[in-house]
């Protein structure tokens, strides 16, 4: 039986406790499920994600620090800071979680708020809290390497805020291993709310106890040589830095780039000289995918600058394309220096753009940002408002408090792009409506529930990419892609590139966690866990205030058919109400309220929840 770490900051308290009971475990298993149904169970209502109240529950999966692909997950599950009534959801990878296994910790439970900056430091021998009043006011970097030093050794994982988590900054990350991070739902500004700075771990001699070791290796390794053995995976695309290798070509090609705060999809500059640079591979722990890396800018004004990043692109178009910056060296230090200052790039470029686009019609001007000409393009006064953000200095302050409210004070709300008030992944997925679809019905968590748009789903029995602008299909395709993302890379321990489009995923996954737990876990088992999470979700918000409306406020630009790119002259706008509703159904949720159904979550054995939503049955 695996055991967690609770953390009170206000008393200063750690403890250990046993992971929930078996049936629980079976029901949820780990990660995001079993997050999700201790922060339902736990958290009351009526709080706002700041207060000392809410829970920081940061929880490996039993596939974690294994030898599966990828087997780096760590999910931190939360009320989330950017909606203030869903369930937040945030993953990382690099380090943290197999150090955490290591240490003999499968979790950590934090609640309470500290008065004054602390740490948490994770050792085998347990917790500890100490005063991180020298860290206060350090980037994620820099406290990163501080407690390195007090901690030597290359078991040390740091986990830290920087100057906007600190001033509860929108969009607030927590960083890991320089290029890792829990970018989603708000984390870092919860961390600042209970001036925690930073969480250290140092791994031990735990190691992860598996029933079955020989099954388990035979399943690992016919996993790993499954990752690559067809071309045109994704793997292909993202391993070994692949994004910045491509020089983003398949994905402008494919979904289309952010441009200009949603006022274009095609920026031909944008990525180009990108591989040019000196990129080297970062891998996580025994990860064979590599995605993320170091890039040593060449030229321009950050030449000798090393970013340090993860991989994929969304990082890229919200600290670059979104504010009309082409230029590689500038893309790679800006989407750095959020990173440092410890900020999601998708609130920082949404709420910039929108600052930028009033400048440029007029709404604003110098008198209001601090002498600043918001120009498209212009890296150096980026980088001001940047820091003038996280700090929140002057115009910075205006920025600070989301995507929304930056819409609502410059004067155009129409052109603040965001859902339930939280970021989107940026791409614009006005070309894939599965996708869009995943976004406007998730809980603004980040990664959603996906389709089929442009990337078959084997695991879900879609062998080829499906018509990306159906609108009977997207429903069905997105409910099924929930589950198997939800229950098997958000829950088990092993990262979303190591399932996404790879055929016999899914049958190697429930072979794995079988062998490793000694209990017969089967692939529509796993697919119920993820179903039993989507509607504990929704269940969790629907408490706390979400409605259909919610769902379906989508903001203009996300409606109106593109200029240009791949999805050029189309537009959503008359098909994604009916859509949702689809959804809805689909899911088996009341279509007027979107409920779950009592016969769905019987069926899922939520009976608690049936009492929660319907009252009981006379």
């Amino acid at each position: 039986m695996g055991k967690l770490l609770r953390v009170n900051l206000t008393t200063r308290v750690c403890c250990d406790e046993s992971l929930p009971d078996e049936r629980t475990l079976k029901l949820y298993v780990g990660g995001w499920g079993l997050g999700l149904r201790m922060l339902s169970d736990m958290l009351p209502l009526g709080i706002h994600p700041h207060d000392p109240e809410n829970l920081l529950i940061m929880l490996t999966g039993p596939l974690t620090a294994t030898s599966v692909p990828a087997a780096t997950n760590l999910t931190v599950t939360t009320l989330n800071a950017e909606t203030g009534f869903t369930a937040g959801r945030s993953h990382t990878h690099g380090w943290f979680g197999p150090m955490l296994k290591f240490a003999g910790y499968d979790g950590v439970v934090i609640e309470g708020a500290s008065k004054t900056p602390v740490y948490l430091a994770i050792q085998e021998h347990g917790g500890t809290i100490a005063s991180a009043d020298n860290l206060w006011g350090l980037d994620t970097h820099e406290t990163g390497e501080a407690l390195k030093a007090e901690f030597p050794g290359t078991s040390t994982s740091v986990m830290a805020i920087g100057p906007a988590g600190e001033n509860l900054c929108a969009g607030a990350i927590a960083a890991n291993d320089k290029n890792h991070s829990c970018s989603h739902s708000g984390i870092g500004s919860i961390m600042g709310s209970k001036k925690l700075k930073a969480i250290v771990v140092q791994g031990g001699s735990h190691q992860v106890h598996i029933a079955d070791p020989e099954r388990f290796k035979s399943v690992a390794a016919e996993w790993k040589a499954g990752l690559f053995d067809e071309q045109g995976t994704l793997r292909v695309d993202v391993g070994r830095a692949g994004v910045p290798r491509g020089e983003y070509k398949w994905l402008k090609e494919k979904v289309g780039l952010v441009g200009y705060n949603f006022q274009t999809a095609e920026m031909e500059e944008f990525g180009k000289g990108m591989g040019e640079q000196d990129i080297t591979v970062q891998p996580c722990w025994q990860c064979p995918i590599a995605c993320s890396y170091d890039v040593k800018i060449k030229d321009g004004p950050y030449a000798g600058h090393v970013a340090t990043l993860c991989g994929g692109g969304e990082n890229l178009e919200g600290a670059g394309s979104i504010l009309g910056v082409t230029d590689a060296g500038s893309v790679f230090y800006l989407t750095d220096l959020c990173d440092r200052l410890g900020i999601e790039t998708s609130v920082a470029g949404c709420s910039l753009g929108v600052a930028f686009e009033a400048f440029e019609k007029g709404l604003l001007s110098e008198k209001d940002t601090d002498g600043l000409v918001l120009e498209w393009g212009n890296a150096e006064v980026i980088e001001t408002c940047l820091r003038k953000m996280a700090h929140r200095e002057g115009f910075g302050a205006v920025l600070a408090d989301g995507i929304r409210s930056a819409g609502q004070r410059v004067g155009l709300p129409e052109s603040a792009v965001h859902l339930k008030g939280a970021s989107i992944n940026l791409h614009d997925w006005r070309a894939v409506w599965g996708m869009f679809l995943g976004q406007v019905t998730g809980g603004g968590s980040g990664w959603p529930a996906p389709g089929a748009d442009y990337r078959r789903e084997p695991n879900i029995g879609i062998m080829e990419a499906t018509a990306r602008f159906d609108p009977s299909i997207k429903p069905k395709e997105v409910r099924d892609g929930g589950m198997f993302k939800f229950g098997y890379a958000d829950t088990l321990g092993a990262g979303w590139f190591a399932y996404w489009n790879i055929p016999h995923a899914a049958e190697w996954a429930a072979h794995a966690l079988s062998a490793l737990t000694g209990q017969v876990y089967t692939v529509d088992e796993i697919f119920d866990v993820g179903e039993r999470e989507m509607n504990l979700e929704r269940v969790f918000s629907i408490v706390r205030g979400h409605t259909p409306e919610d769902d379906k406020a989508i903001p203009e630009k996300l409606l109106q058919a593109p200029d240009n790119g791949p999805a050029k002259g189309v537009s959503i706008r008359p098909y994604i109400d009916g859509m949702i509703d689809d959804y809805y159904v689909a899911m088996g949720w009341d279509k007027k309220t979107s409920k779950p159904l009592r016969s769905t979550l019987r069926r899922l054995q939520l009976d608690e929840e049936i009492v929660t939503l319907w009252g009981r049955e006379e």
